[in-house]
């Protein structure tokens, strides 16, 4: 009899982790459509999917102008988002999901491309300017704050300075690239778990200059 009562607090555990209101967001910035799957400005969504898959939850729900779904990360309730509006436009979609569950600037979470960083680099910021992405910056614009966490993938560098930066950012990652990030999608989670936990420090002893 006992362990049907301790069955019933699990259960019971579990739904009050499950209805717990959210509190945080965690963005992961890219394109969406099949045209734009594995560019290198689509790293923020192919983290999120190693981030939603570890999780064992699906981000396929359709609301802020995004793909959303929700999870308990270091003992956080998380709406995991991939805005739907295209880079430039994301601040759309993370203001609307702020807005909706009140949520401060310094508890969004971005996952970015960065074009500065070497593939299978990490860097944490608490905080700070866009540093020329995009995605990132509109969200900084439409939230009225730079102090948003954020956790920059990188991309590599432009093969030479002529080249064209929509051309590279849009272009495909090549295999030995892709083998690269995947070996950097779990230490991302790692250095997530720690800003979620309020440890910014933490996070990024984990992920900036590791490689």
């Amino acid at each position: 009899m006992a362990d049907i009562f301790d069955l019933f607090k699990k259960i019971s555990k579990n739904d009050t982790v499950s209805t717990a209101p959210i509190t945080h967001i965690v963005v992961g910035l890219g394109n969406p459509g099949a045209k734009y799957a594995n560019t290198r400005h689509n790293a923020g969504f192919m983290t999120l999917d190693y981030i939603s898959s570890r999780l064992g939850v699906k981000v396929d729900r359709a609301k802020f102008e995004a793909l959303v779904g929700e999870a308990t990360v270091a003992g956080k309730r998380v709406l995991l988002m991939k805005p739907q509006t295209f880079m430039n436009n994301s601040g759309n979609a993370v203001y609307e999901a702020a807005k909706f569950y009140k949520i401060a600037p310094e508890n969004v979470i971005v996952i970015s491309d960065d074009v500065n960083l070497d593939v299978g680099r990490l860097r944490v910021r608490g905080s700070g300017s866009a540093g020329g992405q995009k995605g990132l910056n509109d969200i900084i614009v439409q939230m009225g704050s730079d102090k948003i966490p954020r956790i920059r993938i990188g991309v590599g560098k432009k093969p030479h300075p002529d080249y064209d930066m929509v051309d590279w950012v849009l272009g495909a990652f090549p295999e030995a690239d892709k083998k690269a990030l995947d070996e950097v999608y779990a230490r991302a989670y790692d250095g997530l778990e720690k800003l979620l936990s309020g440890d910014v420090d933490g996070a990024m002893q984990i992920c900036n200059g590791a490689k």
